[in-house]
């Protein structure tokens, strides 16, 4: 089992990053060598692989505290970059309760940038997330807010990877579970309900870079975006197509399971080829 490791927003980034008072690097590195002989000593007399996997995990978690530091450090960053990416932005000045509280355009413009500077230290998966776009009141404030909020920084993040080489070998997926109704929500008469419901049946998603065609739009709804009229993309087809660009072939991530063949993209999903570059 793995698990991704959580960045906050306050505090230490990293939960345990600094070592207590009087308690230098050196000494720190010190002690888990003597830790690691001992357990080496061990692990040549038993050949127990739970004691490999200890001196793994002290030694993975030590490089993770040493090179996390200076990962979230955005001091030495070129200032026209951090200028890209809006990190010094003020909210913008709407009421709006739905976009997590003050100082989140600064926070997600830092996010975007922490994204690219994972990934070119060779991190694979980095997903960032903000609550809430669920909209169902307050709609003109509250979608301003996100919207100028995501914006700038998400254009940055794409330009920052293409101008560093990155971006060939990285897909930026911006998406979310489900879209808004292309309608006004009514709720029974409800005077709060002033927004947009959720709308599972047609919505938009952005992909750039790996390997996935620029400027490619896919698929049509009807006049009012209510439903799918042309070329509909199932989760799984999405899925079957981001794990072909990551050199997987889909139908072989099979497993057998009371008597059924069971796959991460289920029975139907298909690569979609027009989306390859």
């Amino acid at each position: 089992m793995y698990a991704g490791v959580l960045f906050r927003n306050k505090g230490e980034p990293v939960l345990n990053l600094q070592n207590p008072a009087g308690l230098p690097p050196e000494l720190q590195r010190k002690g888990l060598d003597t830790l690691l002989e001992l357990n080496q000593q061990r692990y040549d007399q038993f050949k127990d692989p739970e004691i490999a996997s200890r001196i793994a995990a002290y030694e993975l978690a030590f490089r993770m505290q040493t090179a996390a530091p200076e990962l979230i450090d955005l001091s030495k960053e070129d200032p026209r970059t951090l200028e890209e990416y809006g990190v010094n932005r003020k909210d913008l000045d709407v009421k709006a309760t739905r976009g997590g509280g003050p100082g989140q355009y600064k926070s997600f413009a830092a996010n975007c940038l922490l994204a690219r500077r994972l990934v070119e230290r060779g991190v694979r998966f980095v997903s960032i997330m903000h609550a809430s776009w669920d909209h169902h009141s307050n709609l003109n404030n509250e979608l301003a807010y996100n919207a100028g909020m995501a914006d700038q920084p998400i254009a940055a993040l794409v330009k920052d990877l293409k101008q560093r080489g990155l971006l060939d070998s990285t897909m930026v997926v911006w998406g979310s579970e489900f879209g808004r109704t292309p309608l006004g929500e009514n709720r029974g008469g409800n005077p709060n309900a002033t927004g947009r419901d959720h709308h599972p049946f047609a919505f938009t998603m952005l992909m750039a870079g790996g390997g996935i065609k620029a400027g490619h739009t896919y698929g049509e709804t009807d006049e009012i975006g209510w439903s799918i009229v042309k070329d509909p993309v199932h989760i799984n087809d999405f899925h079957a197509t981001m794990l072909n660009q990551f050199g997987f072939d889909h139908l072989k991530l099979t497993h057998r399971f009371q008597g059924r063949d069971f796959r991460l993209t289920d029975v139907a999903g298909k690569v979609i080829k027009d989306w390859i570059a």
